[in-house]
């Protein structure tokens, strides 16, 4: 037999080449594939929330917008005739429209104050050391988690007008029964205690946190120069609070804005006419009376647009503020 032959001084056997070539491919596919990977991949974490957002936000938004243009019923959603601006204009000349928008900055002022002005002063009793502050930072939050529908539920046997226990305890100064619902300022009166109820802890939690970023060499400062603690809340926590109650501020008016939940339950089985006269019907409850009431979908489209350009306005108006306030900081 003959011995194979001898490649010593030859080239390289030829599965050795190949083998040399896949392992570099296989490390040019692999960086190929890292590359894409940190470059596409952020993309594809991100694009179930835009997916979402596209059908459930922008889609909704941009389809109200084109059926505020065009008059249409509830019983037939298909069946659109073209009216350009006419919804609009028809909302210039609706006293009721003009009714609701009163009624809901009406509520906003009687909800928004007395609310940042009780978180403020909450917050500031729960920056010192207490016992129990945790629970009681705890408990802040519980009317936030309550169901809008559970709690307005409540207050509104909180306030009946026989049974009420609001009229039970009035009744020990000589106040006699009053219709909480029925009446102009009692009704508007209740919707705002509820919505102080719900988001006055919600206020405290972010003043809270705010109050507790101050630097503590501002308050040494102004101890050592003989402030006392009034004066310390007044020149060194509420300068130093501005961006966060210019937050707040701007949160609790777009909240006002879209109050729906506590006026329409306030006066159970009453629909959502806001009381006999409209006297606590608010924008939300006006369009939900046009849209689905009245089936003018339409014209409650032509409402919703209304709601978000004053959301927007609101917005522009809250930027410009907090860039003059920092300017002036």
């Amino acid at each position: 037999m003959t011995a194979p032959p001898s490649n010593k001084g030859g080239a390289a056997p030829r599965h050795q080449n190949s083998d040399g070539a896949n392992t570099a491919r296989n490390a040019k596919r692999r960086s190929r594939l890292y590359r894409w990977d940190m470059k596409y991949s952020p993309y594809g974490f991100i694009a179930p929330f835009f997916l979402f957002f596209l059908a459930f936000g922008l889609f909704p938004l941009l389809y109200t917008g084109y059926a505020s243009l065009h008059q249409v019923e509830l019983t037939a959603p298909t069946d659109m005739n073209w009216v350009g601006l006419r919804n609009y204009s028809r909302l210039l000349e609706d006293d009721f429209f003009w009714n609701a928008l009163k009624v809901t900055l009406i509520l906003g002022i009687m909800s928004t104050v007395p609310q940042l002005l009780m978180a403020l002063g909450l917050a500031h009793l729960l920056n010192y050391r207490l016992r129990g502050s945790t629970f009681f930072r705890v408990a802040m939050l519980t009317p936030y988690a309550t169901s809008v529908a559970a709690a307005t539920l409540v207050f509104a046997m909180l306030f009946g007008r026989d049974y009420g226990m609001i009229n039970w305890f009035l009744g020990f100064f000589g106040v006699d029964h009053i219709d909480w619902a029925a009446g102009t300022w009692s009704s508007r009166i209740g919707v705002s205690v509820i919505v102080i109820w719900r988001w006055t802890g919600y206020n405290t939690l972010i003043y809270l946190a705010a109050m507790q970023a101050i630097p503590k060499d501002l308050y040494e400062s102004a101890a050592i120069d003989g402030a006392s603690r009034w004066k310390q809340f007044l020149h060194v926590t509420i300068p130093s609070l501005r961006p966060t109650i210019l937050f707040t501020v701007v949160v609790s008016s777009i909240g006002a804005m879209q109050l729906f939940g506590e006026p329409l339950l306030f006066n159970p089985g009453g629909g959502a006419n806001g009381g006999a006269e409209h006297q606590f019907q608010t924008i939300g409850l006006y369009l939900y009376e046009q849209g689905w009431t009245n089936q003018h979908l339409g014209r409650g489209a032509a409402i919703a647009w209304v709601m978000f350009i004053l959301l927007v306005v609101i917005g522009l108006l809250s930027t410009l503020i907090s860039r003059r306030l920092a300017k002036t900081h």
